[in-house]
């Protein structure tokens, strides 16, 4: 499974889906057109979805104001298996998804309009596994982690990891991760997992960022959580695969696919393939994908995304690229 998910995403950069230039060094690809506000734009967008993504679509959505300063943005972030059943209920507009909808997802998408949602990749993002910052332990392989999180292994001790100093050697391992709603939870589960359950003795946690509070504050703790809401009170470990480098989750390593814990974040939209999207949320997509909208992605602790995958996602979703 994880050597699949490597070549996948390798494969991604080779087919020009991602390249250096737009996330080897964080930088903004330069082929992004430079957003401009339309003419006679104006409502109200609503968001519901992933809460690693809750800050992202609050600053795209500052943004947008700044164009359309008459316009009215709601985000709530309550994990990505709330996006699905709210684009199908109307009741979101955007349905942002730290993982792929489920083929059960669209299957129940599809039944009730007859086609299929887009799904939009306006950034990537990579997972980290926390530390306090006191910890001695600087990095773990991906079979160390499924050993400390799943069910395949006891409770373990910092010792257990090759942590020598008196002080941690003897100490449990405290876990923190996130509900089962949320797209990081199974992500983490799949990759760092390899698809086995969580232990029970899992603190789930209802947001990306209360992981890390936790993780600050429990000085003997170990969890998961996106690259953006590190602090100084936490550190990301180095993480290696199949007795290879261990490699920290930088935009270097999530563009070759070194670092195994990348993935594309999502935004799901309800585009009618004959009428395509309406003025506000074409707007409000062309901003994603415009180079201020990669700036906000940059700005949240994610990497930016090339060109070429803002042209094939605006297609998509009905829209002419002018870049």
């Amino acid at each position: 499974m994880l050597g699949m998910m490597k070549r996948v995403f390798a494969a991604a950069l080779l087919a020009g889906l991602m390249t250096p230039a737009a996330i080897g060094a964080g930088d903004i690809d330069p082929d992004l057109a430079t957003y401009r506000a339309a003419s006679a734009v104006s409502g109200s967008v609503k968001s519901i979805g992933s809460d690693t993504m809750n800050n992202l679509m609050t600053l795209w959505g500052e943004e947008f104001k700044v164009f359309y300063p008459a316009s009215q943005i709601e985000v709530e972030g309550k994990g990505s298996s709330t996006a699905p059943p709210a684009l199908i209920q109307g009741q979101a507009h955007f349905g942002p998804m730290s993982r792929p909808m489920r083929s059960s997802e669209i299957d129940r998408f599809v039944a009730n309009f007859g086609y299929e949602p887009v799904a939009l990749r306006p950034g990537i993002d990579a997972l980290a596994v926390f530390v306090h910052r006191d910890c001695p332990l600087d990095e773990i392989s991906i079979e160390q982690l499924t050993q400390v999180f799943s069910v395949t292994n006891r409770d373990m001790t910092w010792g257990d990891l090759g942590v020598n100093d008196p002080a941690w050697r003897n100490r449990p391992i405290g876990l923190y991760g996130r509900n089962s709603a949320s797209g990081t939870y199974g992500f983490f589960k799949s990759v760092a997992l390899q698809g086995h359950d969580f232990k029970d003795t899992v603190k789930e946690q209802p947001g990306s960022s209360a992981v890390v509070q936790g993780i600050a504050t429990d000085r003997y703790s170990m969890g998961y959580s996106g690259v953006g809401y590190a602090t100084a009170d936490v550190k990301m470990l180095r993480i290696s695969v199949d007795g290879g480098e261990a490699v920290p989750p930088t935009a270097e390593y999530a563009n070759t696919g070194e670092y195994p814990l990348a993935r594309f974040l999502y935004v799901y939209v309800n585009a009618d393939p004959i009428n395509g999207l309406d003025p506000l949320r074409a707007e409000f997509v062309k901003l994603m994908f415009s180079r201020q909208g990669q700036e906000v992605v940059l700005k949240d602790g994610f990497f930016p995304v090339s060109a070429h995958v803002a042209r094939e996602d605006l297609k998509a979703c009905g829209i002419t690229p002018d870049f």
